[in-house]
């Protein structure tokens, strides 16, 4: 990780580095996925269980794919209070901040004999993918809150977990604990490429769903990406990244701890801070060096940094803001004396951090919003998860005749100049036919 200066050549490099890495899906990683998908699409369970048999549990069978009851109560037996008390904290914070997004069918009248409107309504199933714990040992409980609870707002009537077994055939108690307090209507045993294609096809066990959410692995993201038109989702996920943007009120130990939280995720993260004080970027190499030395995924971070962090000294707050809208970062923290007076020139982001109380890992844990979130730049162009992927508009329209008649002959001009003479006709056969009725 070094200091640059921006505007340079140096900054420029760097700039390409972190904007054009992400998932480069190799064509044997394509064929690979292909043959799954279609393997589960022909063979359902039977294919399903092989996968599941090869790179997970070895001994699960067809008829174990379903999470039962008693094993459910036996997580609630496993899980101790004090994580309860988190998640229930969690689970209240999420949902309040979704049902704000729930909108309404509304119907107008705009024009005198004409109506207009939109029906709301939530697709009838959802698939949520959770990744597996490593070993079954690190839970990622909030991917279930993440997926499980908008869906659930939205009013899907079946929302299906999906998340890889351990090598024992089970599933950790604190994601089964998780995804039974928020609602899931059932939990399947199974992960990967063939836990995307079963949800997005359907097998003899598993029912078909209209959306698949959730983060995943290369072959989870690349599956996703191959059945999106078959079923919806959520997005391209791609490696984690933050940005942070500082000033000479930021505290470097603040920002090398807020850099190293994402650098940790994965060699391909990205961490980047931009500040408008040389001191604070100095400050903060040292600080990234110190608190580096002392962390359990020490090697991952260190080869992340090397790759894609960066220390950029820009002139101003504005040339720092301009940049972070260029970049489109995942993540974005704002440490600078006086944020909310730079909140409206903010044009590109997945999530913005205010302040320097509000580090990224509150956001993915308790804050609210939702922590699935467009990636590599992608936030120029699409949102967080949320309310909506789970939601389908469908359009009214009514006109009486008079209304009809008011507006017919633009229509017939309009259809003849794209040269679709049958949709000009009809229009033209309901005018003759009502002069016929006269």
């Amino acid at each position: 990780m070094k200091i640059v200066r921006y505007p340079s050549p140096d900054a420029e490099k760097k700039i390409r580095a972190i904007t054009e890495r992400g998932f480069e899906f190799r064509s044997e990683d394509i064929d690979t996925v292909s043959k799954i998908l279609a393997d589960v699409k022909q063979r359902g369970d039977e294919a399903l269980i092989e996968y599941t048999n090869r790179f997970d549990a070895p001994d699960l069978n067809a008829s174990d794919l379903i999470v039962s009851e008693e094993e459910i109560a036996a997580a609630e037996q496993q899980v101790d209070s004090s994580f309860r008390s988190a998640l229930n904290r969690s689970v209240e914070q999420v949902e309040e901040f979704h049902k704000k997004q729930l909108r309404n069918s509304w119907i107008s009248t705009p024009r005198p004999g004409v109506m207009l409107g939109q029906l709301v309504n939530p697709v009838d199933a959802a698939g949520v993918y959770v990744p597996g714990a490593k070993g079954g040992l690190t839970p990622l409980v909030s991917s279930v809150l993440m997926g499980i609870i908008p869906a659930k707002i939205a009013g899907v009537k079946h929302v299906a977990m999906v998340t890889p077994p351990t090598k024992e055939g089970t599933v950790n108690p604190h994601l089964l604990v998780a995804a039974k307090k928020v609602g899931a209507d059932i939990i399947y045993k199974t992960g990967s490429a063939w836990a995307v294609a079963g949800l997005a096809y359907g097998t003899e066990t598993i029912k078909r769903v209209d959306v698949i959410v959730g983060p995943g692995n290369i072959y989870v993201t690349l599956a996703k990406k191959m059945v999106a038109g078959t079923v919806g989702i959520d997005m391209i996920a791609g490696p984690s990244e933050i940005l942070v943007i500082a000033d000479e009120s930021a505290n470097p130990e603040f920002i090398a701890a807020d850099l190293l939280s994402q650098a940790e995720h994965d060699t391909l993260a990205s961490s980047v801070l931009i500040t408008s004080s040389e001191q604070v970027a100095e400050r903060t190499l040292k600080a990234v060096g110190n608190q580096l030395a002392h962390l359990d995924r020490k090697d991952i971070a260190e080869k992340s940094l090397a790759a894609f962090g960066s220390i950029m000294i820009v002139p101003d707050v504005e040339t720092a803001i301009d940049l972070s809208n260029r970049i489109a970062p995942e993540h974005l923290e704002i440490q600078i004396k006086e944020p909310f007076e730079y909140i409206g020139l903010i044009r590109n982001a997945g999530a913005v951090f205010i302040g320097e109380y509000t580090p990224e890992p509150v956001g993915d844990y308790v804050a609210g919003p939702n922590h699935v979130l467009p990636t590599g730049g992608t936030a120029r162009f699409s949102s967080a998860l949320s309310v909506d992927n789970f939601m389908k508009q469908t359009s009214l329209l009514h006109y009486s005749k008079t209304a009809f008649d008011r507006e017919a002959d633009d229509i017939i001009r309009l259809a003849n100049v794209e040269g679709l003479s049958a949709h000009a006709g009809s229009v033209a056969v309901r005018r003759t036919s009502g002069k016929a009725n006269e």
